[in-house]
C-alpha cells in the first residue's frame, strides 16, 4: 500500500482546476506534516494554506515551472492548481528547520495521493515578491510551495538510459519521468 502511494505521488503540473480542495483536506494533510518527526523536535515549519481562486491568482506568477520543458511556461488558465501550500521557517523557533521541510513535505503528497489528489513540489519562487503579495510577515521564510489539485496528466515512470534523468512530455502530453535501477543505488 505505501509503495502505491508512492508511486502515485508524482510531480503533476496540470491539474482540473475547476475540482476545489476544501480547507478542511488542507488542514487533514497539516495534520500528517504536524505528526511526522523534527529535527530535535522543534517543529519550526509553518504552513500559509490557499484554496481560493483570489488567493491562488496572488500566487501562481512568483512560481517557475518544469524547468526541464524549456517551451512550456507552465499550466494554462483551467489546468492550474487549485490549491497550494506554502511551507515557511518560523525564525522565532529555531534559526534551522534541517531536514523538516522534506519530512513534512514527503507527508503532505502522501496523503493527498492517497486522497485522489496530486502534488508538485515549487523550489523557483520569487519568495520577496510571494511573501509581499500574501503580506507574510518578515519571522517568517519562505522555504518552497506545494501546489495541488486534481491531476489532470499522466505521469510514467521508467527506466533511466545512459544516465539521462531529465523528464519530458511527448506528443501525447504524457510526463515521462526516468528513474535510476535499484541495483545501481545501493552500494
Amino acid at each position: 500500500m505505501l509503495k502505491e502511494l508512492i508511486t502515485k505521488s508524482r510531480s503533476y503540473r496540470r491539474f482540473f482546476e475547476d475540482e476545489s480542495i476544501s480547507k478542511e483536506i488542507l488542514k487533514e494533510l497539516i495534520e500528517l506534516a504536524r505528526l511526522s518527526p523534527s529535527a530535535r523536535n522543534a517543529q519550526p515549519l509553518k504552513y500559509f494554506l490557499s484554496n481560493t481562486p483570489e488567493l491562488n491568482e496572488k500566487i501562481f506568477p512568483h512560481l517557475t515551472w518544469a524547468g526541464y520543458l524549456k517551451d512550456w511556461d507552465g499550466p494554462v488558465k483551467g489546468e492550474r492548481p487549485s490549491a497550494y501550500i506554502i511551507l515557511l521557517h518560523d525564525t522565532e523557533i529555531a534559526n534551522n528547520y534541517f531536514c523538516d521541510d522534506g519530512i513534512a513535505t514527503q507527508s503532505i503528497l502522501l496523503g493527498a495521493a492517497e486522497k485522489g489528489l496530486g502534488g508538485c513540489i515549487i523550489g523557483a519562487v520569487n519568495r520577496l515578491k510571494l511573501q509581499s503579495s500574501l503580506t507574510i510577515p518578515d519571522r517568517y521564510k519562505i522555504i518552497h510551495v506545494i501546489a495541488l489539485g486534481k491531476p489532470k496528466e499522466i505521469i510514467q515512470l521508467e527506466e533511466m538510459k545512459e544516465n539521462d534523468y531529465k523528464y519530458w512530455r511527448d506528443s501525447q502530453h504524457v510526463h515521462h519521468v526516468p528513474k535510476r535501477n535499484l541495483e545501481d543505488l545501493i552500494i
